[in-house]
C-alpha cells in the first residue's frame, strides 16, 4: 500500500474538465446569442458582420485574405462581399502596388454599422455587469483574458 492516498480518481479530474468545458460552451453560446441581438442592422448575417468587423479592425483586405481570416472558402467570401457591396457597406478598388489584386474596404456607412453595433453591444454588457459585485466583475475580467488566449489558439 502506498504511503499517500488521494480522495479523487483520475476520472474525477476528467469529469471536472468536461463539466467546465460544457458550462463554458453553453454560457459562451448564450452570451453570443444575446450580443447578436444588439446589431445595428437586423437583417445582417453573422458572417457579413464578421467581415465588416475584420475590415474595421485590420483595414483593407483582398478577398483571399478575408476568406482566410474568416476561415471560409473564397467563393463563399465572394458571395458575402457581393452582398455587402450591394448594400453600400464596402467598396472594391484596385490594389495600388499590384493592379491584379482588388482591395476590399469599408465605406463610411459600413464603419457606422460596426460603430453602432459595438456601442449597442458594449451598452448591453455594461448594463449586465452593473448587477454584479466588484469581485464578480474582476473574475469576469480575468476570465475574458483567458478566453482571449483560448480563441487565439
Amino acid at each position: 500500500m502506498s504511503a499517500t492516498t488521494t480522495d479523487t480518481k483520475p476520472a474525477d479530474h476528467l469529469d471536472d474538465h468536461s463539466a467546465a468545458a460544457s458550462q463554458l460552451r453553453i454560457a459562451t453560446f448564450r452570451l453570443a446569442r444575446r450580443l447578436r441581438t444588439q446589431r445595428a442592422v437586423d437583417s445582417m448575417s453573422d458572417g457579413q458582420f464578421a467581415v465588416l468587423a475584420a475590415l474595421w479592425v485590420h483595414g483593407s483586405h483582398t478577398l483571399g485574405e478575408l476568406a482566410e481570416r474568416e476561415r471560409v472558402s473564397a467563393p463563399s467570401m465572394n458571395r458575402t462581399v457581393n452582398c455587402l457591396q450591394e448594400s453600400g457597406y464596402i467598396t472594391r478598388s484596385a490594389d495600388e502596388s499590384d493592379g491584379r489584386k482588388v482591395q476590399i474596404s469599408l465605406t463610411d456607412e459600413g464603419r457606422a454599422v460596426v460603430d453602432e453595433t459595438a456601442r449597442r453591444r458594449d451598452a448591453w454588457v455594461e448594463s449586465a455587469l452593473a448587477g454584479l459585485s466588484p469581485d464578480e466583475r474582476e473574475t469576469l475580467a480575468k476570465a475574458a483574458e483567458i478566453m482571449q488566449r483560448l480563441v487565439a489558439l
